[in-house]
């Protein structure tokens, strides 16, 4: 959890410190900017690849070794002398980043009973939110009581508590024999329809919030101060969306993630249509807020169900999809701002997500589960398939071993 609030700070806090460090390093606000975009871009491509490469290392080792990354990465940054090593840090940091999410999350529900790894899931994704709530406005308060460069150290040292307790503490074994290595229920139909889903959804959220500042202003009306108050407004309801949705995860899995994009679609066009209004804005607002942690959790938990093949490279390609489509998003709502302003952005980013429940709808008239070669799993197939992910043979030996093999 340290590490995964750890990450997502030094992810999003650029965004809070980019007038600091343009004026600081002497470059213009839209190349301070690149430390953002191009950060989410690298871990859009490189996730699936690099998990890929890894697949054999054992998880402990693969996990210190990307905590050192981060490390090395934050302390590279704040010594940075110029922009562009600054960029070579930030780029060594999404690298890192891109593969643990990719890991950390079939590694953490391992260590726990199957019927209660939706939990550990909302765990994680309650530490990741506080970074939006916590992480990212203390540092850039701290940032501006002093430099840019000691709130960024400051996520060395949390990246070196947690580097040292996973080092010491986390078992060592072969990923392919870990408890959540394999799917429950692999059904590349639904894998499919999760990914798709997911994709939009992201696309549609940051069509529209990439640009929250200026609709809470120009269209809502807000003052700048009133703006810096929203934001922890959205904070504080992104992370009741998770800790909510956590409670259920494991009851609901399908039900939660089409109440987060159902909800997520309702607060975008809610803030097209009556974000003119204040007290209309705030209630959209903090509904958006709450949809947008639980969506990209619960295609998390549902890669644990459904993924065809390793869940670690089933998490990579979904964190690397969700990546893509918050790069898109932004890329649309760009180009939708100065030809039909920001409130069309969300009406964009409204329908985008509708077509994300669409999509959803669409996946529950679904083909009978199949497996890789296109023939439907029977029952001996969905014994093997619960060996493969795990189960416990009558002789209390974990099974597995030769599905793993075929696989």
């Amino acid at each position: 959890m340290l590490a995964a609030l750890t990450f997502n700070t030094a992810e999003n806090l650029p965004v809070g410190l980019l007038r600091l460090m343009s004026e600081d390093l002497q470059v213009s606000l839209s190349a301070a900017g690149l430390l953002v975009t191009g950060y989410g871009v690298a871990v859009a491509i490189t996730s699936v690849p690099i998990a890929h490469v890894v697949r054999a290392v054992p998880r402990r080792h693969v996990l210190t070794g990307l905590l050192a990354a981060l490390v090395i990465s934050s302390l590279v940054a704040a010594l940075a002398p110029s922009y562009w090593l600054l960029l070579v840090a930030r780029l060594l940091t999404a690298l890192a980043q891109a593969l643990f999410w990719a890991v950390m999350g079939p590694v953490a529900v391992g260590l726990f009973a199957p019927e209660v790894r939706g939990r550990v899931v909302g765990a994680l994704s309650v530490a990741g939110s506080l970074a939006l709530v916590f992480g990212v406005p203390a540092g850039t308060w701290l940032g501006q009581q002093s430099t840019w460069q000691v709130p960024i150290a400051m996520l060395a040292a949390l990246g070196l508590v947690s580097m040292v307790t996973i080092a010491v503490l986390l078992p060592t074994s072969r990923p392919e024999e870990e408890p959540a290595a394999y799917a429950t229920s692999p059904d590349v139909w639904r894998f499919g329809t999760v990914l798709a889903a997911g994709t939009l959804s992201a696309t549609g959220a940051f069509t529209g919030y990439t640009y929250i500042v200026t609709f809470l202003g120009d269209v809502s009306g807000f003052s700048p101060s009133a703006v810096s108050v929203l934001f922890v407004v959205f904070g504080v309801a992104c992370l009741a969306g998770v800790s909510i949705t956590g409670a259920v995860l494991d009851r609901f899995p399908r039900a939660a993630l089409a109440v987060a994009v159902t909800t997520q679609a309702v607060g975008m066009l809610g803030l097209y249509a009556f974000g003119a209004h204040p007290v209309a804005a705030i209630t959209f607002l903090t509904l958006m807020g709450g949809a947008l942690g639980p969506v990209f959790m619960t295609t998390q938990n549902a890669m644990l169900h459904c993924a065809p093949g390793r869940t670690d490279i089933a998490f990579a390609a979904n964190s690397g999809a969700y990546n893509a489509g918050i790069a898109a998003g932004a890329a649309i709502g760009g180009l939708i701002l100065p030809l039909a302003g920001v409130r069309t952005a969300f009406l964009a980013g409204g329908l985008l997500t509708v077509a994300s429940c669409a999509v959803l709808l669409g996946g529950q008239w679904t083909p009978p589960s199949r497996t890789r070669n296109g023939t439907q799993l029977g029952s001996a197939d969905h014994d093997r398939t619960s060996l493969r992910a795990g189960a416990r043979t009558p002789d209390g030996q974990i099974g597995g071993s030769r599905a793993r093999g075929q696989s």
